[in-house]
């Protein structure tokens, strides 16, 4: 969102723009960290408007995103999303958004067993309902990739990202007019973003407002399959597993054991890998439903953090509520990264008071978690 955004206000609207960076290496970065997947299949009208900018922008991320002669490659493919439901609520439910997500502009298909079991000869339908597939529009990139371009975009447009820290802001009269570092260097300012992803919270703190914004831990494992999965889409399990091609494997995970997504521990060591999620829960899962799958390796793993809001699982973004020249990009509870195009084109417009095409962010606003106002998202995986 930070990276985004910089670009363009930089690119965009011509203002000088100073990254304050604490990680330039951003290994605890949830930009680094994703699974770095886009789709439309939401209950919010804003996130399918943000998500089909965003894919819009990304098709043609080599040639907006180019520096000179270099074009950066992201690796966009389109597979698509497919929810399956093994329940009636489940189904009602996807059958319920198809036609909101249609209206919208999504392409989604539902999907009986029957017709499952012919496109995707591989899948046990057996337990299933319905099937909500994503035609066109959804799939994967690579999200360290596109953040690197955003980065190399803004400095190539004069954009300055400085390694320090942010722990606090010189205000008067309902302006901050400067950010304080851990270091006991300041910087002026005329227009402050805060978009530190999992970590925003205390920085809002010190503006007097405190944003439901926490890091939740969500493991990824990397497995190998002798399975041909021929046009494998990413799939949602009614379980809550999740799983994808990645290069010549898989990928996937699930919500941690025990966890609604909400009380499961702040912000835990990211090298602490449930391994045996996956041997307990995961496994069996998948094998359930691929039963190809039945013959795995797990390869590797890794953790990053969602940067979960917790009132209502929906980013926010907009102007900082008490302050005049103070706007956040956070809390996108996972989408975060598919939707950084989009706000970060949407937010720059804001602060510069200039325009932008990408869908206005009003929804977003952080004012409603002040109003108790809630802009529930129950796609949330």
């Amino acid at each position: 969102m930070g990276a985004a955004t910089a670009c363009f206000l930089a690119r965009d609207h011509g203002l000088q723009v100073t990254v304050l960076e604490r990680d330039p290496l951003y290994r605890r970065a949830s930009s680094a960290l994703s699974a770095s997947s886009i789709r439309q299949q939401f209950s919010q009208p804003v996130n399918i408007a943000l998500s089909l900018w965003s894919l819009r922008f990304l098709r043609q991320a080599s040639r907006q995103l180019a520096v000179g002669d270099e074009s950066p490659a992201i690796g966009l493919v389109e597979p698509g999303y497919l929810y399956l439901a093994a329940s009636d609520a489940g189904a009602a439910k996807l059958s319920a958004l198809q036609p909101m997500q249609r209206a919208q502009g999504a392409d989604i298909a539902l999907l009986t067993p029957q017709a499952l079991a012919q496109r995707f000869p591989w899948l046990h339908t057996a337990d299933l309902q319905l099937g909500s597939l994503g035609l066109s529009g959804e799939g994967w990139f690579d999200g360290p990739a596109l953040h690197q371009a955003f980065r190399r975009k803004a400095q190539a447009c004069g954009a300055r990202f400085i390694q320090a820290e942010a722990v606090g802001f010189d205000t008067r009269a309902g302006r901050v007019h400067a950010v304080r570092c851990a270091d006991g260097s300041t910087h002026a300012s005329q227009r402050v973003m805060l978009a530190g992803g999992a970590w925003t919270a205390p920085l809002a703190a010190q503006l007097g407002l405190v944003l439901p914004v926490v890091a939740k831990k969500r493991d990824v494992f990397v497995f190998d399959s002798p399975a041909a999965l021929p046009g494998c889409p990413l799939v949602i399990d009614p379980c809550g597993l999740w799983f994808r091609p990645e290069g010549r494997g898989f990928i996937g995970g699930a919500p941690p054991r025990n966890s609604d997504g909400i009380t499961d521990p702040d912000e835990p060591p990211l090298d602490a890998i449930d391994h045996a999620q996956f041997e307990e829960q995961l496994w069996p899962a998948l094998a359930r439903r691929v039963p190809g799958f039945q013959a795995l390796r797990l390869r590797s793993a890794w953790a990053g953090y969602y940067e979960m809001n917790t009132f209502d699982h929906n980013g926010l973004a907009g102007a900082l509520p008490g302050w005049d020249n103070v706007w956040t990009a956070c809390g996108f509870s996972g989408h975060g990264m598919q939707q950084a195009p989009a706000v970060g084109s949407a937010l720059a417009a804001l602060v510069a008071g200039g325009r932008s095409s990408a869908p206005l962010l009003d929804p977003l606003s952080p004012q409603r978690w002040l109003d108790g106002q809630p802009l529930l998202e129950i796609n949330v995986i």
